[in-house]
Order: C-alpha cells, then structure tokens, then sequence
C-alpha cells in the first residue's frame, strides 16, 4: 500500500470553527491510524478574504489540541513551500501545461459581461453557468488581446459531452453529465490560482493519498478529477464529510457568527472535551461508549464508521461531556484551572481555595459556571427571603428566623471551625428540637449564601466562610426576617 499521506488546509480567513476543527481532526486521525503523515498547507490565495490573526489562530488551535502536523509553514519538509501565495510560480507552470494541451483557454470576459450572464440564468432560474464565449478564440486574437494588455482569467475547458465518475469512501460512486459542469476560472486576473486549481496541483505534488474535506466539496470533485485527468496523475482517495448542522437545522458557519473552537475553549470548555465531542459528528465508533482520549481515538478511528447523514451540534451534549471531564480531572489540575476565575471573582475574603475546589469540582460543567456560583463569597448579595421556603422541609419566612437562631446559639460555641465539628453541633441541634436536618441546614445555607443554588450545603459554606462571617451573616439574616 503507497505512503499514507493526509493534509489539513485552512485558508486564514477567521478564527477556527468547529467544521474546520473537525475536518483537521479526521485528517490527523485518518494519517495516524494508517501510520501516515499528516499535513499542514495554508490556502491564503483569497487575499480579500483575509483576516489578519486568523494564520495565528490556525497554528494556535492545533498546538492547544495537539494535533501535531509533521510538514507545514513552520516546520518545513520535503515538499515545500506549505503556503499557497508562496507557489504562484509552480501554479504557472501547470497552467501552462493546460493551456498547451487545450485542457485550458484564456477568458478576457468583463467582470459587467458575467454579472450580465449571471443575472439571465437568475432570470431562467437556472444555476449560474459560463457560457463559453471565450472558450473557442483562435490563436491570433488570443495573442492581439494579451499584447494589447488586456486584462483575462484562464479557465478549465470541460468536456460538453460524456460523464465524469468518482468514488468517494463516505458516498459510494458519483456519476454527473460533463455537460453540467461550468469552466471554472483557474487562474484569476491577479494572477493567483483558485482553490479548485491550486489544490489539485498541492494535493498532487505533495503527494497527498487521501483528500478528508467537507461534502460541499461532492460537486466539484468531477472538474478536480478531469484536471487530474489532463495532467496524467494519479486520483487520490476522497472522503468527504458530512454537514454539521446547528440545532435549528442550519448549517454550521463562521460568516453567521456560530461559535469557533477558541468561544467554547475560553468559556471554560476542555481542549480534551471538545477534541473528543467533534470526533462524533459524523463518526461513530461502532460501541456505546462516549468517552475517547485522543490515543484512544487514534486506534479505534476508521474510515467506516463515518456517516452520511448531517450531524447535529448538540451544545447540552458538549457541556455534559465537557462535565464528565472536569469530574475526571485530579483535583489538583481542577483547582489549577479553577483558580484565574476565582481570583476574577473573588477580591476580598480570605478562604480555604482548595476547600473551594473540593466544593466545586463535581458541580461544574463548564469552568466558566464558576464565578455565578461563588459570587456569595466576598459578600451576602440583596436577596429574596422567599428562598427560605422549602415545602418539603416546611421552611417559610415565617419560620426560618426561629431555626436560624437556634443555629446561631450552637454555632457561637464552636471552637474548633471544622466541618465535621459544625456538622455535629447542627445535627446534635436537629434531634435535640425534633426537627428534620433540611429545616435547620436550609436557613443556614439561604442565609450564609442568599442563594438558591450553590456549591454545597449550608454546613460547607459555613466551613469556607469562616466562622466569623458565617455567623455575622446568619445575624444578618435573622434581622431582616424579624423585619419582613
């Protein structure tokens, strides 16, 4: 079997989004399993397309997620240069092989006369085709109107009859009448190539066996195949993906503003989540576990089990993984993580952090839940007293003041501010009244907190705030019911 050999190609036109994150993905995971190499090539030939820090975003994306590339911009390698704008001689070349061999013809229509063309097929409802009419100038008015200067693009002759046929590893063998194929403009009037010119030329010279692109890809590949064709080289294998489509059935874009790998990454959600969570849209690896490392992932990755069908981003499904790996995490590493966003949050008391982690780590599902939940802890926010209702502890406003100060009582006389100290005195207290544990724990926790929700019970927050603060908060709190 020849040297597998797969290549990830962004073009620096934004940051990137979970499509393309998956598409580099698939590549790296197709390369590594079959023992292959896997490539990076930058598609910068759309100048106006691009958007200065994208490069960077690129490179720091796949640092972050580990997607090591083995050839690239900034590695170097054997087939070199990785960067298309770099390559406008090698596309001259090939080009004018084309035209030599009639494969191709030079286009002098105006930009007025397209739009004009355009606009009739609009009129028809019909797709936008070219309509040849440079396609068949002799020899002679070619050469007049390139010495004259005049401005031209060259585009690919199709052939108007007979069909174009293909296998691709996800959708079986594709057939389409050559006649509805558009001659495709392959070098524009800037002298840069296009994407259906420059990554046939790339994926050739670099040796690339197989082509891992999105399935929007499927129309064009006909006109790739017979540029293959023209040239005498070799087709490579094609894989293409399925959509990943938003909830709402949309597509996925980075133009519509849908969230890019470094908006989930700076929310708090886990490179390790994320890798694993995109390696399912589309892909399924034939078992009923979720859960992958990226070595995992690299043994068990096929081609077969990559699906036709759209795959849905599912964000509940993304933060409920991401959950399940900050819960894996030692919570040494979660406190690590952790701690940029308690030092946001948290300006003026002086607690346990650790504590706070040991609090927080089985609670959280994405970090950036973590400043909501401990907001409570440099002061008693204004809140509602209907908190300390709690029907099934039978709590109210009406009652709660009298539990709050029995607790008060016992919690005054404490020395030794540990938990397991705390927690004994409240539930010596419950049996001493009688009483079911929630209808004291709960005014504890409402008044310490004035909070419904938060990282632990009132005997946890009372061990976290101190008991300094834990008791002038529960004095707080029975002044305010006293004065409901």
């Amino acid at each position: 079997m020849k040297e597998v050999r797969t290549r990830f190609a962004p073009s620096p036109t934004g940051y990137m989004h979970i499509g393309n994150l998956r598409t580099a993905l698939y590549a790296y995971l197709v390369a590594r399993n079959m023992g292959g190499t896997f490539i990076l090539r930058i598609e910068d030939t759309d100048r106006g397309r691009y958007i200065e820090g994208s490069l960077d975003a690129i490179y720091n994306t796949l640092k972050i997620v580990g997607l090591e590339h083995d050839e690239g911009p900034d590695i170097g390698g054997d087939y070199g240069p990785y960067t298309q704008s770099e390559r406008g001689p090698i596309y001259k070349k090939y080009v004018e092989r084309l035209l030599e061999s009639g494969d191709a013809y030079y286009c002098f229509c105006s930009k007025d006369r397209i739009d004009r063309v355009r606009e009739e097929s609009r009129k028809k409802k019909v797709p936008f085709k070219y309509d040849g009419y440079c396609r068949n100038l002799d020899s002679g008015e070619v050469k007049e109107r390139l010495e004259n200067g005049e401005e031209y693009v060259i585009r690919q002759r199709m052939p108007l009859t007979g069909t174009t046929t293909f296998d691709d590893e996800v959708y079986g063998r594709i057939t389409v009448e050559n006649s509805s194929l558009d001659d495709n403009v392959l070098l524009k009037s800037d002298g840069m190539p296009t994407y259906n010119f420059a990554n046939v030329v790339d994926d050739h010279l670099m040796k690339i066996s197989h082509v891992i692109r999105g399935n929007e890809y499927l129309s064009s590949t006909p006109k790739y195949n017979l540029l293959y064709k023209a040239f005498g080289w070799e087709i490579p294998t094609y894989i293409h993906l399925p959509l990943i489509l938003r909830e709402d059935g949309k597509k996925l874009s980075k133009r519509e503003g849908d969230a890019s790998f470094e908006d989930f990454y700076s929310k708090g959600y886990l490179k390790d989540a994320i890798l694993n969570y995109i390696s399912l849209l589309g892909w399924s690896p034939g078992i009923e576990r979720e859960i992958f490392t990226k070595d995992e992932l690299i043994e068990i990755f096929s081609i077969e089990g990559l699906s036709k069908s759209p795959a849905i981003f599912d964000v509940a499904k993304l933060k409920w993984m991401n959950g399940e790996y900050i819960r894996a995490l030692p919570i040494e590493e979660f406190h690590k993580m952790a701690m940029p966003y308690y030092k946001e949050t948290i300006k003026e008391a002086e607690i346990d952090y650790m504590l706070l982690s040991k609090l927080l780590h089985t609670r959280v599902e994405v970090l950036s839940e973590i400043p909501e939940q401990i907001d409570f802890v440099d002061r008693l926010p204004d809140y509602d007293l209907g908190l300390y209702t709690h029907k099934r502890m039978k709590t109210s406003p009406e009652n709660a003041g009298e539990f709050l100060k029995a607790a008060l009582d016992v919690l005054i006389d404490i020395d030794d501010w540990t938990f397991d100290v705390i927690h004994e005195s409240l539930i010596n207290l419950v049996k001493k009244l009688g009483l079911k544990n929630g209808q004291i724990l709960w005014p504890v926790r409402v008044a310490v907190s004035g909070k419904q929700f938060t990282p632990g019970g009132g005997i946890e927050l009372a061990e976290l705030l101190g008991k300094d603060e834990t008791i002038k908060r529960i004095k707080v709190g029975i002044e305010r019911l006293e004065n409901k």
